[in-house]
């Protein structure tokens, strides 16, 4: 028996506090299962395996806060772990670099996708070439989350989203991202928040599909329609589904030597119209399912930069969708290791084509600077190199080269080539 005397068997049988202890063991265990089990066919995974309900709110009763969450507001608790810590702590799910890590001169130092929301606290301004002072407001960087135990708050630009009626003043990660994760991709394309459970993220290059007997959640547990937070009152109410995409596993990561490239599907840029419901193709850049990039703009595309053709124009700083919906076309093409790079084949043009979702160092949010004239310049030494505040002021438009060199995640100047026009020419001007 293990070295235990049948005596001592006796007696720990017999003990009355033993046996209580167990029982609560076993009932917690079970609960524990049970939990376990309600939460996978309920809720999606929150980084893929993440139950706790305490990760977000209160476990020792309720506080001050709302919701009885364990920041101030819903986007304060999302950053107490999306916002990167220290130094050697590299998650590829933060979004957000503390104020102590952005002080003058100094970048935000993420590079998912989305961007980085400290780019909302950077402040621009420089002369231009006809000697007039501009500004580039950090409040013009993207979405401007309420975060107040981070410093962030509500535009105070816009009241409601630019083309709809979603007020700034509720704007929070929530308002995207559904924090429980309900929806849900099932195996036959469809999506629901109920039915078969999650079994593990939909996002990835490497998540499981869905089959018969389980579903994933949808890519980056987005609010599909009829998705509205808790603290939203009123008619904003989502109309769309999340989109089709799927992301490589890394892609928090500097695009030094190969690219992150984020397979865009379908569907993004009606997603976007969740809250943006108005927009006019008349009157701002036409985006959508039905918007197709013509030949003749995927010629221009696929010549920009330098010994590019069809087979190698990808570039993530203008990233289209491929207009499909086929998740294991999806997976092959998002990968960070330059193998798949063809450029648009009967492709769309998204909001993510020009915007990062979240934030980045341009205006509007912008993959890219489209208030110069020129992205690159040629050095005395005839290496090319992004804007010198110090020598060219017009056209580094107030930002350090650390900056311009991070908000390109940090893609060598010499690789869009020198004197290179906006990255609006990727498209539309052909050099």
């Amino acid at each position: 028996m293990g070295g235990v005397s049948s005596n001592t068997m006796k007696t720990q049988r017999g003990n009355p506090v033993l046996l209580l202890c167990r029982l609560v063991m076993v009932i917690v265990v079970f609960a524990f299962a049970l939990n376990l089990s309600d939460v996978a066919s309920v809720h999606a995974f929150h980084n893929d395996s993440t139950f706790s309900c305490y990760g977000c709110h209160n476990e020792k009763g309720p506080s001050d806060h709302i919701y009885n969450l364990i920041g101030t507001d819903q986007s304060s608790t999302c950053l107490r772990c999306h916002q990167r810590t220290n130094d050697r702590d590299r998650g590829d799910y933060y979004i957000c670099t503390p104020d102590a890590k952005m002080s003058t001169g100094l970048p935000p130092l993420e590079r998912t996708p989305g961007g980085d929301f400290g780019w909302l606290k950077k402040d621009y301004s420089w002369t231009n070439e006809m000697g007039e002072q501009e500004y580039s407001y950090g409040i013009e960087h993207g979405h401007n989350i309420i975060a107040d135990d981070f410093g962030y708050s509500s535009s105070p630009k816009y009241t409601t989203a630019p083309g709809g009626t979603y007020p700034s003043s509720a704007l929070h990660c929530s308002s995207c991202h559904d924090p429980h994760g309900v929806y849900r991709r099932n195996l036959d394309g469809s999506i629901s928040t109920e039915g078969l459970p999650i079994a593990a993220s939909g996002s990835y290059n490497d998540s499981p599909d869905p089959d018969a007997s389980s579903s994933v959640s949808v890519y980056r547990m987005l609010g599909g329609i009829n998705y509205q937070p808790k603290s939203l009152n009123g008619a904003a109410v989502f109309t769309k589904d999340p989109p089709a995409v799927v992301s490589p596993r890394s892609y928090n990561r500097p695009e030094t030597s190969t690219q992150t490239r984020v397979a865009y599907g379908a569907g993004m840029s009606e997603w976007c119209m969740n809250c943006h419901t108005y927009y006019d193709p008349k009157k701002n850049h036409p985006a959508g399912n039905n918007v197709k990039i013509s030949q003749k703009i995927a010629t221009i595309y696929n010549s920009y930069l330098p010994g590019n053709n069809g087979t190698n124009s990808y570039l993530s700083l203008t990233p289209f969708e491929v207009g499909s919906t086929d998740y294991s076309s999806l997976k092959q093409l998002a990968v960070n290791d330059d193998s798949q790079l063809g450029g648009p084949v009967s492709a769309n043009v998204s909001c993510l084509s020009c915007h990062r979702a979240h934030a980045s160092g341009w205006d509007h949010g912008l993959r890219f600077n489209y208030k110069t004239r020129l992205t690159t310049l040629a050095e005395s030494s005839g290496n090319v190199a992004y804007p010198d505040p110090s020598k060219d002021p017009a056209y580094a438009q107030g930002r350090t080269l650390a900056e311009t060199r991070k908000a390109y995640y940090d893609r060598e100047a010499a690789k869009l080539g020198s004197h290179k026009r906006n990255l609006c020419s990727k498209c539309h001007a052909k050099e």
